[in-house]
């Protein structure tokens, strides 16, 4: 030993050399980006089913209202065919009303025109065309058409008193509304 270690006493110790160590990121980073991945891939799996299921929603909604589009277009085919036909209804109707004589070529006639008639009503009835004739109905009107009104005398107010035009319905949908004179409160 040295003086100067004996009379100061034994010297600094020493200190051991800082290692050197690479200073590198943390490894938690790269665990969060998976996760980060993950949870991006659910979110865009996720909008991707619910545009699929809107898609299969909307593909049935269209299938369902072609098919009622379709149904509609056999059930009402006959519409503008049938409007043309009423007045050939309306002036066999008026032909018959006016055929009062009792000459016997009359009486042939009105019966010719009778049996057509009849023949159309038929027909009608076939393809889903009904008379709408009121009256002595309540007034209605969604079927009918008031032309005038009239003192009520024994009919009851808003009632109808007479027919001018009869009208008619292709499965339940106006064709013509009937014209109508109604009873005034």
């Amino acid at each position: 030993m040295s003086e100067e270690e004996l009379t100061n006493g034994p010297g600094p110790e020493p200190q051991p050399e800082p290692l050197e160590v690479e200073s590198a990121p943390l490894e938690a980073a790269p665990a969060a980006e998976p996760d980060k991945a993950l949870l991006e891939a659910q979110q865009q799996a996720s909008e991707n089913w619910d545009r699929f299921v809107r898609a299969q929603a909307e593909m049935e909604n269209l299938r369902r209202r072609l098919e009622k589009d379709i149904q509609n277009a056999h059930k009402y085919a006959l519409e503008k065919f049938a409007k043309e036909l009423l007045p050939v209804m309306d002036s066999l109707e008026l032909g018959i009303a006016a055929s009062t004589g009792d000459a016997p070529d009359v009486a042939k006639l009105r019966e010719g025109a009778e049996l057509t008639l009849k023949q159309f009503k038929s027909v009608f009835e076939k393809f889903g065309i009904a008379v709408v004739d009121p009256l002595g109905e309540k007034f209605n009107p969604e079927q009918h058409q008031a032309m005038a009104m009239e003192p009520a005398g024994e009919a009851e107010p808003n009632t109808v008193v007479k027919v001018f035009q009869k009208g008619y319905l292709l499965n339940d949908r106006l064709l013509r509304p009937a014209l109508v004179v109604v009873a005034q409160a």
